[in-house]
């Protein structure tokens, strides 16, 4: 009996043009993925950035409004220093405000009680807020005198875009717009007549991604407003 046997097949593997196609293709596919993964990327850490400077905002804004209310405790005033309080050439308010807590504090010494001016003792008593320009971004500062000999200072919050500090006789209505209010029910009076404060604080967030791109966010202002009644300047309940 007689065998027929075919011809062997030949086996074909990839050609140098199939090679350089096929690699030059996942270059490519591999450029585009790391370039989207990097945009990514920068889009949230500039998202996070934009948390943490409102964040940082709402944190200052809570502790001024906390401890302005405070101002001119068992004093005869309303605790605004009207010769350290202002604005500044770039439109930003400064406020200093006192008051005299440890009055009724019995483990304070005789001298701490009955004024203000001891320096480790009359701490949280003689406070200034204001913004400093430093390194291209805006710093919510505040200064305590007498925390220790010389005073001592505190970044409450960066990255703000500015700070106005308003001051009214009485409680009011007011639009916020922009980086400021706007259209208030009541016209301004002095610091020293001041019973009803509104405070606000700008945060602009920096544009997230490019234009035209999957989740672009374009630069933005924030307004945070707080409205502070001063409790100590017989002010009425609202």
């Amino acid at each position: 009996m007689k065998s027929h046997i075919g011809p062997h097949r030949r086996e074909r593997g990839f050609s140098l043009i199939e090679l350089t196609i096929a690699m030059t293709l996942t270059l490519v596919i591999m450029g585009v993925a790391c370039t989207l993964l990097a945009r990514s990327l920068n889009i949230r850490t500039r998202a996070n950035q934009n948390a943490d400077s409102l964040a940082d905002a709402q944190r200052a804004l809570n502790i001024m409004s906390r401890e302005i209310a405070s101002a001119g405790f068992n004093l005869i005033d309303n605790g605004i220093v009207t010769g350290d309080t202002g604005t500044d050439v770039n439109g930003n308010s400064s406020l200093r405000i006192r008051s005299n807590l440890n009055k009724f504090l019995p483990s304070a010494t005789s001298t701490a009680r009955n004024g203000i001016g001891t320096a480790g003792s009359d701490q949280n008593e003689d406070v200034k807020y204001f913004i400093l320009k430093a390194n291209q971004t805006n710093l919510l500062v505040r200064h305590d005198e007498y925390i220790v000999p010389g005073g001592q200072s505190t970044v409450l919050a960066n990255r703000l875009d500015s700070l106005r500090i308003h001051y009214y006789s009485q409680k009011l209505t007011y639009s916020s717009t922009g980086c400021d209010i706007t259209g208030a029910s009541l016209s301004e009076v002095s610091p020293s007549a001041a019973k009803y404060l509104v405070l606000a604080v700008c945060v602009q967030l920096r544009a997230v991604g490019t234009p035209g791109s999957p989740g672009y966010q374009p630069a933005t202002n924030v307004l945070l407003v707080s409205d502070v009644s001063l409790r100590n300047s017989n002010l009425a309940i609202y």
